[in-house]
């Protein structure tokens, strides 16, 4: 079993910056392929992004390309979500999960409680 758990959600206006991190209570999160992926109300949860273990891919959703940045500090076991040029778009739960890679949330074992991310017009 592993416990993830996230961090660095809040309340930001449009066009400003958050970075979420995620980490794992085992500290075995450095050996896991994870991913992040949100869900607004009323709508399914999609995928955001995803980094290899060693951190040398990183896919991305379209939606997201060019103003978020996956990466990992595997000294520090925890995976990143830097996000800038927020959108009101973007409000949703942001999870980490693991393991994968895959945009598909349902191959992935391990999720975190989530971290509520909130962008103002």
């Amino acid at each position: 079993q592993v416990q993830l758990a996230e961090s660095g959600g809040g309340l930001v206006q449009a066009g400003g910056s958050l970075r979420l991190s995620c980490a794992a209570a085992e500290r075995t999160l450095r050996f896991y392929n994870v991913g992040w992926f949100r869900q607004a109300p009323g709508k399914e949860r999609e995928f955001v992004a995803a980094i290899t273990w060693t951190g040398g891919n990183r896919y991305y959703a379209d939606s997201v390309k060019g103003r978020f940045t996956i990466s990992r500090d595997n000294a520090k076991d925890t995976v990143y979500l830097q996000m800038n040029s927020l959108k009101p778009e973007d409000t949703a739960v942001y999870y980490c999960a693991a393991p994968g890679i895959v945009a598909d949330p349902r191959e992935y074992t391990y999720w975190g409680q989530g971290t509520q991310v909130t962008v103002s017009s």
